[in-house]
């Protein structure tokens, strides 16, 4: 199969309406060819007028680990172009910025998760192009956690860098096709056109991911495709006082603390929604963070496995074991203080819970909190909303099977 870039720089046809225009590229490490060469030299090398680079979270060079470090703006030492940060003195980039370039090439690996934050960052370069008259293409990557959709809607009025709209939780979508979603659901008029990819297949093997192709970070703690089946669950440990596994080499895969016992937490997940965990494995583990939470303390956790002969995409869904895991440590230990509190700030948003923040509600919380609510309410939550988004982006889905 071929990526939305490799078709790019093939095919003279595709990049000849960039000739004579000033070509700004949205980048980050995993913006590579299929043999590995960054995007910012292939483009170059193929005669294209790239005149700015743009970063997302993270920054152009992924160099920064956590949520919250802002990238600076820089100009490139190879070829002299200014680096535009869109995660740091600014997240929507700025009219002396916009003035830089004619066409956009947006070349970023997304997790298809709704929280991953270069979703709201490509409706930010959206919402500017309609403003300064730009145009935008998506040089368009797999999602390498497939079609499925999970998760409630974000609510209203719960909107922030974290959540760019009323999408599911597990959107299901190529950046590409969100692209769609965003100029509908928002009204917005742009020159907009998907260099979309040949040959993916995101119900073929892989599974969204394709296996003939290198897995490059597209942020520092996202390792390999297990974190990005898991994402859309262990995300919201960020708003919980456990450890996500940043720290240790399998982050966002994990979750655990060192005043809770794995083995009787995967028993009480077992417990109260057996359903809910099929698709994946279960297994307690010992870690110890080198920072972050926990940092330097044992944590008795649990590995979610999201491959190997227990992984079944059709069944696997990462948010509500993710829910369940926190359920069971809430009927295990009532006073637990499983989240973090409003004074910890999440994504440049105030007084209030990060765990809220990152399911755009307080629904998922006050299910766990609640004794006598079981998983059948959350599902009665869900299921709608799930339903309701499926539908929604059914016309949007350029690739099959």
């Amino acid at each position: 199969m071929t990526f939305g870039i490799d078709r790019l720089l093939a095919d003279p046809a595709l990049r000849k309406p960039l000739e004579g225009r000033r070509v700004a590229l949205l980048a980050h490490p995993a913006s590579v060819t299929a043999d590995l060469t960054h995007s910012i030299d292939a483009l170059v090398a193929a005669g294209v007028n790239v005149t700015a680079v743009f970063g997302p979270q993270h920054g152009v060079r992924g160099d920064l680990q956590d949520n919250m470090m802002e990238s600076p703006d820089f100009t490139d030492p190879t070829y002299g172009m200014p680096v535009f940060s869109l995660y740091g003195e600014v997240r929507r980039p700025t009219g002396q910025a916009m003035h830089t370039f004619d066409v956009m090439l947006v070349d970023l690996q997304d997790l298809g998760c709704r929280i991953y934050t270069y979703v709201t960052t490509l409706l930010y370069i959206l919402e500017a192009a309609a403003a300064h008259g730009k145009a935008v293409w998506v040089l368009d990557r797999p999602n390498p956690a497939g079609r499925p959709v999970e998760g409630t809607l974000l609510r209203a009025g719960w909107e922030s860098f974290v959540g760019a709209g009323p999408m599911a939780m597990r959107h299901g979508l190529t950046l590409g096709e969100m692209g769609h979603w965003f100029l509908r659901h928002f009204g917005l008029v742009v020159d907009y056109r998907v260099i979309a990819m040949e040959g993916w297949q995101p119900d073929g093997p892989g599974f969204g991911w394709p296996a003939d192709r290198a897995w490059i970070n597209p942020s520092p703690n996202a390792p390999n495709v297990n974190m990005a089946r898991a994402y859309a669950g262990t995300v919201m440990v960020e708003g919980a006082t456990l450890s996500e596994g940043r720290g240790t080499t399998r982050p966002l895969e994990l979750f655990g603390a060192p005043d809770i016992d794995a083995r009787a937490v995967i028993a009480e997940m077992h417990r109260l929604a057996p359903e809910w965990l099929t698709g994946c494995k279960l297994r307690d583990i010992w870690f110890e963070p080198t920072f972050h939470k926990h940092k330097g303390q044992l944590n008795s956790g649990i590995h979610i496995h999201a491959d190997g002969p227990w992984y079944d995409h059709a069944t696997f869904r990462p948010w509500r074991v993710q829910a369940l895991g926190f359920k069971a440590i809430r009927a295990l230990y009532p006073d637990y203080p499983i989240w973090r509190g409003k004074d910890f700030q999440y994504e440049y948003t105030d007084d209030v819970l990060a765990i809220d923040v990152i399911n755009g509600g307080s629904d998922l919380r006050e299910w766990v909190d609640d004794a006598a609510a079981a998983p059948g309410d959350l599902d009665a939550l869900a299921l709608p909303d799930e339903a309701v988004w499926r539908e929604e982006i059914r016309d949007l889905l350029i690739y099959q099977g």
